[in-house]
């Protein structure tokens, strides 16, 4: 498996999850699970196409079972599916300079992990010797540097063929004083950059009062939660030991003659090119420049002692919120230096370390730290959804009755002590994105809960298990209520939007957009508005008054954000037919028909003119990083379809009604899926479709089987 990814790997750079497959095989046997149906022949799938007939209902029912049948196989026994959630180039390096920093490589990372560790970083340099910023993307300083760092670190010789070309690659565009803020930062704490080569992150700001816009608790959760611990990383200048090896990357990092002969003022703001997605506007440059005048007068203040005493606070009531597991990989591994900094043999420090296990995961291509500790219940209430659409739900009762458990299990039961003092929302019968343990509930993972525990409640209790009580469902209908921002009528992710948009003027990582408030999105609005929808029909009386205007002014929002050519953009997954299948659903859950709704008949043209030739519909990373549609193309030009893509896109068409006026899209879109499917029932796994913050990537695994499951269930039962 390593060796046929490594012999691809420029031109397929997603791993299959192969290693996972192939361990739940012998559990498969095991169980008696193995995939028994066989897929349909390209003969029987193709039967009718000339005459513009659909695919025959029995062949599709047949790879539908097919696919349950491999897909229940490698389902967890507590419920859920496990999958790689990795494609960030820069989680794990800070985890290896972390390890080091603290003297603890041999417990964090160990010989068996980082050689897994080294497998990966070696498997995703770039053939110019770079690294993106994720593993489909250009070659950028940021990846680039942290990932020689990292290789260093884990022993690969100065002048190995990979580090020599690496290096070549920094040194040629100016070395690593041109690395993103972010990269600079991870440098000063490893010792191998000065801390006033870096603009500020004072402390201090967490002692503002709250009212003020700029107030961190008001950010977006996760970007307060990431500079929360950077802000004492920085306010104590925490460095680690200098060592050998430290003193070597300085001579290897940098373009200058020498370390000592580096401007640090002039590096401050400089920053390359392949990574600027955010330039600093001319109000951050005064910011800058007066906060470096006056942080000589805070460094041994009273004032800087006072706020990192109160930054630790709030980094050890988030560790213990979230069992040490922390809202994300970076501030997971901020968090526990800052632990360490505070008190190398602290209880935290002890608790955090077991919990790293939580991000890191192994697949052919090395073992990759995840954008999250998984994304568990996201996975498991769309698989519930997508396996229940298929009409064979009654065929797989055990499957159904697993991940009803894993939901009930993984509602959040009660608020975070104290929310307003520590800046959390309230989280009582929400669903978070991935286990009860990190328990930070959204927006569209609680309505997905919901949706699927809804869902399971209207199916037999002998079959899939006793429902989740009214009173705990209504509690997640409170919560999503509570979520729906006054002013716009959308739904942003995590809590309600706090501030104004001018803050992001204050976005100070180049690489990143849109980081510094939680705006309202799409999906997070469509999601909310129709689990909302489908409470409401189950249970009329409960909050009716309020859902009803919850829908009047989230269809409002929806509406609002369609862009000129009916699509809507997908700010967490690529990109518009993503965004386009939310916006659709939103719109019909809350009173929209073709025929009556201008806004669905505009997203519905819309997808149709994206169909390809051959039935099916693709979209680069490009789309979510241009806000533009680009479309994939294989390495001759020609349009390649994308299984999630198109699944995205029927499931919107169907949904709109599209087989009531011409169901031929739909049979061209479910025989290019269906020709798809593996002899196992499974599907193969093509370029990633996660995003975040508009130019980073992450990998869903799961969807393949999701989403072309769903859209094969909604095409047999609605179209054929």
């Amino acid at each position: 498996m390593r060796a046929a990814y490594a012999k691809t790997r420029h031109e397929r750079k997603h791993s299959e999850d192969a290693f996972l497959r192939a361990q739940y095989d012998a559990r498969r046997s095991a169980r008696g699970l193995e995939t028994k149906t066989k897929t349909p022949s390209a003969m029987e799938i193709s039967r009718g196409e000339k005459e513009g007939k659909g695919v025959d209902g029995e062949v599709v029912r047949r790879a539908m079972r097919a696919g349950i049948e491999y897909y229940r196989g490698i389902q967890d026994e507590d419920g859920h599916w496990a999958s790689d959630y990795g494609g960030p180039m820069f989680l794990m390096p800070g985890l290896i300079i972390a390890a080091n920093v603290m003297e603890k490589s041999e417990e964090i990372i160990g010989e068996a992990r980082g050689r897994e560790m080294l497998r990966y970083l070696e498997n995703h340099l770039n053939e110019d010797g770079g690294v993106g910023l994720h593993i489909e993307g250009h070659s950028t300083m940021f990846g680039t540097v942290l990932t020689y760092v990292a290789m260093r670190l884990l022993g690969k010789a100065a002048d190995s063929p990979e580090c020599a070309k690496t290096r070549k690659w920094i040194i040629d565009r100016g070395g690593a004083t041109q690395v993103p803020s972010w990269g600079k930062f991870w440098l000063a704490v490893l010792g191998v950059y000065e801390w006033h080569g870096l603009n500020p992150i004072p402390p201090e700001c967490w002692l503002l009062p709250y009212w003020l816009p700029m107030h961190p608790g008001r950010f977006w959760c996760h970007c307060r939660m990431v500079y929360l611990p950077m802000s004492y990383l920085y306010g104590i200048r925490a460095t680690g030991k200098p060592t050998a090896l430290t003193a070597a990357l300085k001579s290897e990092l940098y373009a200058e003659a020498s370390y000592d002969s580096i401007n640090w003022n002039t590096a401050r703001n400089a920053c390359a090119k392949e990574d600027l997605y955010y330039p600093h506007p001319w109000i951050q440059d005064v910011v800058w420049s007066t906060l470096m005048k006056v942080e000589p007068f805070l460094m041994n203040s009273r004032v800087r002692k006072a706020a990192c005493e109160d930054a630790m606070r709030q980094i050890h009531y988030e560790d213990e919120n979230t069992r040490y597991v922390d809202i994300g990989p970076v501030n997971k591994v901020f968090n526990m230096l800052s632990c360490w900094f505070e008190d190398p043999d602290s209880e935290a420090v002890k608790k955090h370390i077991p919990r790293i296990a939580d991000y890191l995961w192994v697949a052919e291509d090395g073992m990759k730290m995840q954008g999250y500790n998984g994304s568990q219940l996201w996975d498991c209430a769309f698989s519930v959804q997508a396996i229940v659409a298929t009409g064979l739900a009654d065929e797989y009762g055990e499957c159904l009755r697993r991940a009803h458990d894993y939901i009930e299990k993984s509602q959040v039961r009660d608020d975070c002590p104290d929310v307003e003092k520590w800046y959390r929302h309230i989280s009582k019968g929400a669903w978070p994105f991935s286990t009860r343990d990190h328990g930070w509930p959204i927006s569209d993972c609680s309505s997905e809960g919901l949706k699927a525990a809804l869902t399971l409640a209207s199916m037999d209790e002998k079959l899939v298990g006793e429902a989740i009580p009214v009173d705990r469902l209504a509690d997640c209908v409170n919560v999503i209520l509570s979520y729906q921002n006054r002013g716009s009528g959308g739904w942003a992710t995590y809590e309600n939007t706090r501030s104004t948009k001018w803050v992001e003027l204050l976005n100070p990582a180049e690489t990143f957009g849109d980081i510094m408030i939680d705006y309202p999105y799409v999906e997070c609005s469509s999601a909310s508005l129709q689990a909302l929808c489908k409470f409401s029909e189950r249970y009329p009386d409960i909050r009716a008054k309020d859902i009803a205007h919850a829908k009047k002014t989230g269809r409002k929002f929806l509406k609002s954000i369609q862009r000129a050519d009916g699509s809507w953009y997908g700010s967490w997954a690529v990109c518009f037919t993503y965004g386009t299948w939310f916006g659709v659903l939103g719109l019909i859950a809350t009173g929209s028909t073709y025929e009556t709704c201008p806004s669905l008949r505009k997203a519905v043209e819309f997808l149709l003119s994206k169909q390809q030739e051959n039935g099916g519909w693709s979209e680069s990373y490009l789309s979510c990083e241009k806000k533009a549609y680009h479309e994939l193309r294989d390495k001759d030009g020609k349009p390649k379809p994308h299984l999630v893509n198109t699944g995205w896109a029927m499931l919107a068409l169907i949904a709109s009604g599209q087989q009531n006026r011409d169901a031929t899209p739909l049979h061209r879109a479910a025989r290019c899926m269906l020709s798809q499917q593996y002899e196992n029932g499974d599907f193969p796994q093509q370029s990633i479709m996660g995003v975040f913050n508009a130019n980073c990537m992450i990998s869903y695994s799961c969807y393949r089987s999701i989403f072309t499951l769903w859209a094969l269930g909604e095409y047999c039962n609605k179209v054929l």
